[in-house]
């Protein structure tokens, strides 16, 4: 698989990655044998990038893949592990953003990974006035200078976030909703990364989903599935389940997409080419709950650049049915 440096970090990654939210909870019911499968056929497939966070599954997620990459030591010298940190706290707020509650986290996501230095840690999605602690920042230095971590970076919500995370001198990386039904990251983040050498990952590619084409108004999800449970932002941020876009106009939407697919395509491969093909996207992770899943999604790096007529037709389901109801909000 084509490889990107991943931003401050100076590591090569495939440009498609494994978004492991789905091998800890919140997307129905994945079994550890099931889970294991799936990193090893993502793995198999060119993955070299994995993402995961301490609150998938309460540490579930990081405990999967921590075993897989014991088992596979040989596996384990050429993937990049990233987690997230900071929605343990209780309640989240700015304030539980200290020193000490940093090496707590890090240290309970070492554990789980078998680690002593966490590749990347992200923190994920914090509150925003977060961004302008300086003393989050110098924390954040004192986790690499004691080498807990080996590099740091931002899962944001919003462009702004986004910005004012890519101008802290440290940060390595900013991890971003990007994709055919989210499109402002193009317009000022994307850029302004690739000025001061941050990478980017691009997660919710597809949508929840929704970019597969496969859902329609009859589709139901399981109760402890965010799709159900966060529809209307209940548990968390909204633009985090089906990117913000309500679900009968989403998939109105991505059945208009699937028309663009190339032959022998899939729509999904579709979505994530499109993202690969932005200027300043280091790398994008799409979850996968089966070992077929995943080694599609890393197919979608051997298709062709889209076509200009393509990426016209793309923009323009967004700018039709899309853009009013995401692009001022995120």
């Amino acid at each position: 698989m084509r490889t990107r440096v991943l931003g401050r970090t100076g590591r090569e990654v495939g440009v498609v990655g494994l978004g492991c939210w789905q091998l800890g909870g919140d997307w129905g019911t994945v079994g550890d044998d099931t889970a294991l499968e799936v990193l090893d056929a993502a793995v198999g497939a060119g993955v070299t990038f994995l993402d995961t966070a301490d609150v998938y599954g309460d540490g579930r997620s990081e405990k999967v893949i921590g075993r897989f990459l014991a088992e596979r030591p040989e596996v384990a010298e050429r993937v990049t592990v990233a987690t997230k940190m900071g929605r343990r706290a209780d309640p989240h707020v700015a304030d539980a953003y200290t020193a000490d509650a940093f090496r707590a986290w890090t240290d309970r996501s070492r554990t789980n990974l078998g680690v002593d230095t966490l590749d990347l840690v992200q923190l994920h999605c914090p509150p925003t006035p977060v961004y302008a602690r300086d003393d989050v920042f110098d924390a954040l230095d004192a986790l690499v200078e004691e080498k807990r971590v080996a590099a740091y970076g931002v899962s944001v919500e919003t462009v702004d976030e986004a910005l004012a995370a890519i101008a802290r001198p440290h940060v390595a990386s900013v991890q971003i909703i990007l994709n055919v039904f989210r499109r402002k990251p193009l317009e000022r983040v994307l850029p302004a990364a690739a000025e001061a050498g941050v990478g980017i990952i691009a997660r919710v590619p597809l949508a929840s989903g929704l970019l597969s084409g496969k859902y329609d108004a009859s589709t139901r999800f399981a109760d402890d599935d965010h799709r159900s449970f966060n529809r209307n932002g209940e548990a968390f941020d909204v633009g985090e389940t089906f990117a913000g876009v309500p679900y009968d106009i989403g998939v109105e939407a991505a059945r208009e997409v699937a028309q663009h697919t190339p032959a022998g395509a899939s729509t999904a491969q579709l979505a994530l080419r499109w993202i690969i093909d932005q200027p300043g996207v280091s790398v994008v992770i799409p979850g996968a709950r089966t070992p077929e899943q995943a080694r599609a999604n890393a197919a979608a790096e051997q298709l062709p650049p889209l076509d200009d007529a393509t990426l016209a037709a793309l923009a323009d389901v967004y700018d039709r049915r899309i853009q009013e109801h995401v692009h001022d909000r995120w």
